[in-house]
């Protein structure tokens, strides 16, 4: 006997029109998976979401108007019974980890087949976590260092390398730390330097293996 599936009710948000139709079209197949609404960015997801009540919203991370990370925050703040599947062509740590700590219940790299997708949309809807994975690989899988011995660092290196990992650019950093951006360049330089480290996606992962985030 063929087990019921539960209903998913799904808003669909991107600001390519051939994505949104496309995701529809292949999305609409399946018998319990019902599309209630189409967004173009974040804002358009927030208020359709308000009126609209889906179960998953499947959002792209880079959007005009307000953007998948900017939207976030929103969600979990007015809408915190709704699921956010993040579906996007960047698999860089620097764009999954910002939004993990924001409350995305999922991130799906835009290269994964349907059958993945649908697995990802009916995983998040338990209440789980799912990383299809490209994502699980950026996350967890970044090589670190270049072998060299890594120096102690300073008190406000660590302050850098914490923001840094939380995903702010070099002027939100200077901004919050109340110093210059040449000053925070500097730091940024110093603190490869030190730990062997040239990627962001590699100092991310230091700072939390280090308890740094």
């Amino acid at each position: 006997m063929t087990e019921i599936q539960p209903l998913i009710r799904v808003l669909l948000t991107d600001d390519h029109l051939l994505v949104l139709d496309g995701l529809a079209a292949r999305l609409a197949t399946e018998d319990h998976i019902d599309i209630v609404g189409k967004a173009h960015n974040g804002e358009e997801a927030l208020e359709l979401a308000h009126q609209l009540k889906p179960d998953v919203v499947i959002m792209d991370v880079s959007m005009p108007v307000l953007s998948g990370l900017e939207a976030m925050p929103r969600f979990r703040e007015e809408l915190p019974d709704v699921r956010v599947l993040m579906l996007s062509m960047h698999d860089d740590r620097e764009y999954i980890l910002p939004l993990i700590r924001s409350g995305a219940s999922g991130y799906v790299l835009k290269d994964v087949s349907s059958h993945e997708l649908i697995k990802a949309i009916e995983t998040v809807h338990q209440g789980n976590t799912y990383f299809s994975s490209g994502a699980s690989q950026a996350l967890f899988h970044e090589p670190e260092s270049d072998g060299h011995p890594r120096e102690a660092l300073s008190k406000r290196e660590e302050a850098v390398l914490h923001l840094i990992a939380l995903g702010y650019a070099n002027k939100e950093v200077a901004r919050t730390l109340s110093i210059s951006v040449r000053t925070v360049e500097t730091h940024r330089y110093n603190i490869k330097q030190k730990l062997g480290i040239q990627s962001t996606a590699g100092l991310t992962k230091y700072a939390l293996e280090h308890n740094l985030i």
